[in-house]
């Protein structure tokens, strides 16, 4: 750590502390989930560290969220309760705020970005919260928020940039080095930094050797760019909702700036990758954002091979038809889905001769189309796509050369 780290990282200090990240695990004992922490030898196997996974997706509202929630609200003074909280959320902080302030007496108010996925909005209403949708983001749902704030005279509790949330927040460390007290290294998903701001505090106040890597999505690389002085572009639809945030905290940057070893980038495609991998070996659903530590594991390895890796998989709230489009994209990465189009002629028996092929190599027919109209072949010409389902990629590739052996014109449809 150079000298000007050192001293952001002494003035931060006292911000937020371990003692606060403690008295807050104290102060929500018993109303959240103390959530499994494994061991995953086959994750462990394909990268090369000793991966430990932190199942966030357990607690009740499926979400790290709701401890930092609580803990706010368990702060509160009388009047203000009464009076009722107000927030801005994607979906995880909403349902954790709600959860809980219909279980103490306290009204809610959630003002979500129109474009958060239905089960999130679906969730939060079910556990007690009062939702009002404004703004395509979460910038523009947060400043209808602090308009409602004033206007009705609510307590607002933010997502991340507060030392009370990010204390609570906190507590997924300490529990993971209770358990685990070797751990060499946390690899932690960063939106707004309040995770990564209790996380780290809590992390490097009982262990000052820990490594600390945040991680972000290429799209909102928010506190990569603040921390690491540069300007890229910020802004798209990224699966990793709960982590789409495009100005991060003044507080959490303060506080990260003096934390954190290094923060890193990953693509949708990785993302996209770590959920199903999440699903595929540790059978248990993560949002994007829920599965973004591990993406960053699987893109950046050599930062972690040999090293101890504490992961949390922070939240499970995905739309079940957005996980069906993630897994069917990740067939298709891996080579066991694919779209073959070929050009054939419009005559009898011209199917059949290409089925013949895919009976040969055993390959499964999923779904044809025809295209006569819309081509730039003549008019006694056609185009057809073939959905496939192969073995693996060595199968699928074996089916393609004989087909360009028998001279079809093959190719496949890719992915983004």
């Amino acid at each position: 750590m150079n000298a000007t780290a050192s001293t952001i990282a002494t003035e931060a200090s006292a911000l937020l502390t371990l003692a606060d990240v403690r008295a807050a695990a104290e102060r929500i004992s018993g109303a959240v989930v103390r959530t499994d922490f494994d061991h995953s030898r086959t994750l462990s196997e394909i990268t090369g560290a000793e991966v430990w996974l932190k199942f966030e997706n357990l607690q009740f509202t499926a979400a790290y969220k709701e401890r930092g929630a609580l803990n706010a609200i368990l702060l509160l003074g009388g009047e203000q309760c009464n009076r009722g909280v107000i927030a801005a959320s994607a979906g995880n902080h909403a349902q954790g705020l709600s959860y809980h302030g219909r279980r103490l007496g306290v009204p809610v108010t959630i003002v979500m970005p129109r474009t958060t996925p239905t089960v999130k909005v679906m969730q939060t209403e079910m556990v007690g919260g009062t939702v009002v949708l404004h703004g395509e983001n979460f910038d523009e749902a947060y400043a209808h928020a602090r308009q409602l704030e004033e206007e009705l005279g609510l307590t607002f509790v933010h997502p991340f940039d507060d030392p009370h949330v990010a204390a609570g927040q906190g507590t997924v460390a300490l529990e993971m080095l209770e358990d685990k007290p070797d751990l060499d290294m946390l690899i932690i998903p960063i939106g707004g930094g309040g995770l990564a701001s209790g996380m780290g505090t809590a992390a490097r106040g009982l262990n000052p050797d820990i490594g600390l890597v945040g991680v972000q999505a290429e799209l909102f690389p928010s506190m990569y760019d603040r921390l690491k002085g540069k300007n890229l572009p910020c802004g798209g639809d990224t699966l990793a909702e709960g982590i789409a945030v495009q100005e991060p905290g003044a507080f959490t940057s303060q506080i990260l700036a003096g934390l954190l070893d290094d923060v890193v980038l990953v693509s949708e495609s990785q993302l996209e990758s770590a959920v199903a991998l999440l699903l595929q070996i540790e059978k248990t659903v993560a949002e994007g954002a829920g599965a973004a530590g591990l993406a960053a594991l699987l893109a950046y390895p050599e930062m972690f091979r040999g090293r101890k890796v504490g992961i949390p998989v922070t939240g499970g709230n995905i739309d079940t038809r957005l996980l069906a489009n993630v897994l069917l994209r990740d067939l298709a990465r891996s080579g066991r889905l694919a779209r073959l189009r070929l050009a054939l002629q419009d005559r009898p028996g011209a199917l059949f001769k290409v089925m013949e092929e895919f009976n040969h190599h055993n390959v499964n027919i999923i779904e044809i189309w025809h295209q006569r109209i819309f081509t730039h072949l003549p008019a006694k010409g056609l185009i057809t796509d073939i959905e496939c389902e192969a073995r693996d990629k060595d199968q699928l590739d074996a089916l393609v050369a004989a087909l360009r052996a028998k001279g079809y014109n093959v190719s496949q449809v890719e992915l983004n």
